[in-house]
């Protein structure tokens, strides 16, 4: 059953991902806000998928400790999860939680995620603007 969630988690996470990178914004300016929404939509339905996943894994074994210094087991809540999962997304990470085995792969990917979506915001703005400039 925890495998089923998985693949459920991760098929979410994808769609979410896929959602924000179709290009069916219209072009309305160099900065558009509904492109903007779109951006904190996805990246809110990536971090929340992600949280998911790492609580479903979290069924599986440990997945987290304290710092590496420590090494002790977390036994995470929901919450721990989520801001693990928003560290990982929007950050380096603070290191107060370190992933062990498998988990490192899906924190990883998270990581890259979170700066793939943002930078594809930053270019696509940039290109507008200039398609715009060249226009006059």
């Amino acid at each position: 059953m925890t495998t089923f969630l998985i693949i459920i988690t991760l098929g979410f996470i994808a769609g979410n991902t896929i959602y924000f990178f179709r290009q069916d914004v219209e072009e309305k300016g160099a900065f558009d806000p509904r492109f903007f929404l779109k951006l904190l939509m996805s990246m809110t339905g990536v971090l929340i998928g992600f949280a998911f996943l790492y609580y479903f894994l979290n069924t599986q074994g440990t997945i987290l400790v304290f710092t590496l210094s420590g090494m002790k087991d977390v036994t995470p809540t929901f919450l721990d999860l989520l801001y693990f999962s928003g560290e990982t997304l929007i950050s380096v990470g603070y290191g107060d939680m370190v992933p062990v085995g498998p988990t490192r792969f899906f924190a990883i990917l998270e990581a890259m995620i979170g700066v793939l979506m943002p930078t594809a915001f930053f270019v696509k703005t940039v290109t507008d603007r200039e398609k715009k400039e060249s226009e006059k």
